[in-house]
């Protein structure tokens, strides 16, 4: 069991220092961000000059009530501003041998989707160590600290996923952005959505706590990891469902955010930390 509750005058578990960075590129540090406290009481989590670099997206998106025009003026937003249509003007050498200018932000999501310990699942996990201070838990295999060979086995995944793209961490922030404007928007005055994730041998997961409540407990999350808001959807992936009130500021991306562009039943990709799960059924 990993366990750090210095500081916490609730002595509930909060965010191990084996799981985080002293700092971020968002308005709140990981200690606060990946903590039980957070999850209960979220505030908006801002990347650092995301709004002040892409305002007048949002004012362009604002008048529109269509949730797929605003979707297409978004993608259209990013292809504009990183030249993802025409990568020679972003720098891109029609000779080099490694040709990556398909490597985007919809990539990363496809690839997600596919293997959630390949290398644009790295990159995925790599954002949000950098944007959030969250450190991997999991990449292939369990992380224990910056140390070991499982967190150089996944830099070195992160640094081929990044490696001749077009500034795609800056992609992925705008994405974050994005996500966030629409979950306010088609969720107004919601804080939490409630989602799934099916497991198998829970035993493996970092266990900070167990309430006295039935099949409640305090988890620690990887970085990233996927969810479902279709609970029979869960139960094709693993022997446990984790019932998990997750956040709006916690969700990266969902399935149904760029319709006809990701594919997937209902998933959503959710930053990590501590959570308080129910696995009772």
């Amino acid at each position: 069991m990993v366990s750090d509750k210095a500081g916490n005058t609730d002595k509930s578990p909060t965010l191990p220092a084996c799981a985080r960075l002293p700092i971020n590129r968002c308005n709140l540090p990981a200690v606060i961000l990946g903590s039980l406290t957070f999850q209960r009481h979220p505030t908006a989590l801002h990347i650092d000059g995301v709004a002040e670099l892409h305002g007048e997206l949002f004012r362009l998106l604002a008048p529109l009530d269509d949730a797929a025009q605003r979707a297409q003026l978004f993608m259209d937003y990013l292809a504009v501003h990183f030249l993802l249509d025409t990568p020679e003007q972003a720098g891109l050498d029609p000779s080099s041998r490694l040709h990556r200018h398909k490597a985007d932000y919809l990539r990363v999501l496809r690839g997600w989707s596919f293997d959630a310990d390949g290398r644009e699942a790295a990159v995925v996990k790599g954002w949000v160590e950098s944007r959030f201070g969250l450190l991997p838990r999991h990449h292939g295999t369990p992380i224990r600290d910056a140390g070991d060979t499982a967190y150089h086995a996944y830099m070195e995944a992160r640094a081929q996923g990044l490696y001749s793209t077009n500034a795609l961490e800056a992609q992925l922030d705008l994405l974050y952005a994005y996500c966030q404007y629409e979950l306010a928007r088609q969720h107004p005055e919601t804080s939490h959505l409630r989602l799934y994730r099916g497991v198998n041998r829970l035993e493996q997961h970092d266990v900070l706590d167990s309430p006295g409540s039935k099949g409640r407990q305090i988890l620690l999350l990887n970085s990233a990891s996927s969810f479902t808001d279709q609970r029979e959807r869960a139960d094709e992936f693993g022997d446990r469902i984790l019932e998990v009130d997750v956040p709006l500021p916690k969700i990266l991306a969902y399935s149904r955010l760029l319709p006809g562009r990701l594919k997937g039943e209902g998933e959503y990709i959710v930053i990590g930390g501590v959570y308080e799960v129910d696995t009772a059924a």
